[in-house]
């Protein structure tokens, strides 16, 4: 394995700036990082759904505790 570690990384290195350089490798990286940070986004978004969540969870538990029902844990 020893003796490939050189040629595999250069083929690497050749092979990465051929993506960087052609323009269809580079429409594709921007594609790409366009598609993670619309991502991020909908994660940040799943945060502010569960916290909605959590709050009408508690709510609902208050109202089950003032008619006298026992809550279940979690549900």
């Amino acid at each position: 394995m020893r003796r490939w570690f050189v040629p595999l990384t250069l083929l690497g290195l050749g092979s990465l700036s051929v993506v960087l350089l052609s323009e269809r490798g580079r429409k594709t990286m921007r594609t790409f990082f366009a598609d993670m940070a619309r991502a991020r986004g909908l994660m940040e978004g799943n945060d502010d759904v569960q916290d909605e969540l959590d709050y009408i969870q508690a709510r609902l538990d208050g109202v089950a505790g003032s008619l006298g029902l026992r809550p279940e844990a979690g549900h």
